[in-house]
């Protein structure tokens, strides 16, 4: 499949990931031939900009993707679902960023530093993960593979950035409301987000998780292939336009030195060590904002697990999250 030039279809090009694939595309000299920037009727008449040509938006459809090489596809699951299957008709890979195919038993869930092996097994479509399990599994896999991990515990502290433009405007627009004595809205979310943290991404089920904590389960479990790790998140999200954060704890398998683990961090694909807590020196949001790497700190022993490490994991969701996974993905598959 590969060509020295391809026609390129972003599905939902719009949007916030919409806009990153543009730009990373660019940034990583992809060979795009074509470019066919696709979203919804409300888009329409719309123009995006890529290597300085502005291109027409057209409205998705069914008959989209005549002539496409690889198709990404970030508008949502609904979307993804009723038009995904007619690009992998029409010939074209599909890579999508939504949750609709990510648990289908035929199709890949790769992280390219993690999987890239399950890329080649395709039948024309390739699932990206949740953004916040993608950052969790670039960090956790080098020590699984390593040390084996028992059991995983998460706490995420999510940038409002993952729910989309409308909240990344309800915080600004809540803390200035707020920093004026003025009583702020309340729109995107359940509750005030400035200021604030709330224990609630996705919504709740049965069990008293989220989806969004079931999500990271169910895909590390699937791009790691190990159902046997015991695994617990508890997702946040807090009051930061970019970039989430993760607490994570492990119960490894076999003893293993702090310095071990340094080393096969700084060795692994994608990651970057900060860690040097004398000089405060760790990861943060702010320096993960428009960066590619995940970036891993506070590694420590953990008291109350044998075998126990714990750490501090930041991505740019966006990025290593979402587009720039999806663009690796493509790059696994066609080079």
């Amino acid at each position: 499949m590969k060509k020295d030039k391809q026609t390129v279809a972003i599905a939902g090009v719009t949007g916030a990931v919409g806009q990153e694939l543009l730009a990373i595309l660019a940034k990583r000299d992809y060979p795009v031939g074509k470019l066919l920037p696709l979203a919804s009727e409300r888009s329409a008449g719309k123009t995006v900009s890529f290597r300085g040509e502005d291109i027409p938006v057209q409205v998705l459809s069914q008959d989209s993707f005549g002539g496409v090489d690889v198709a990404f596809f970030s508008a949502g699951s609904s979307r993804s679902k009723e038009f995904a299957p007619s690009a992998v008709e029409a010939g074209a890979l599909v890579v999508d960023n939504s949750s609709a195919f990510r648990m289908e038993p035929d199709v890949p869930l790769v992280v390219p530093e993690v999987n890239p092996e399950d890329a080649k097994k395709h039948s024309g479509l390739i699932a990206n993960p949740n953004c916040s399990t993608i950052q969790m599994v670039v960090a956790v896999a080098p020590i699984h593979r390593a040390f084996g991990v028992k059991r995983i515990i998460c706490a995420t502290y999510q940038a409002v950035s993952g729910t989309g433009k409308a909240a990344m405007e309800e915080l600004d627009r809540q803390v200035r409301d707020i920093m004026s004595g003025r009583q702020p809205s309340v729109e995107v979310y359940p509750h005030q987000i400035a200021f604030n943290a709330l224990p609630h991404v996705d919504f709740f089920v049965e069990d008293g998780y989220t989806n969004e904590e079931h999500k990271m389960s169910r895909e590390t479990h699937k791009i790691l292939h190990d159902d046997s790790i015991k695994i617990s998140t508890t997702c946040v999200r807090i009051p930061v336009v970019r970039a989430h954060s993760e607490a994570v704890w492990l119960e490894l398998e076999k003893p293993a030195r702090m310095d071990e683990v340094r080393s096969v961090l700084e060795k692994s694909p994608g990651v970057i060590v900060v860690d040097d807590p004398g000089e405060n020196k760790y990861p943060m949001a702010i320096h993960a904002t428009g960066r590619d790497e995940v970036f891993v700190g506070r590694l420590r022993k953990d008291t109350a697990l044998d075998n126990g490490i714990a750490m501090w994991v930041v991505a740019d969701q966006l990025l290593k999250g979402a587009a720039l996974n999806a663009v690796q993905i493509a790059e696994t598959v066609l080079y």
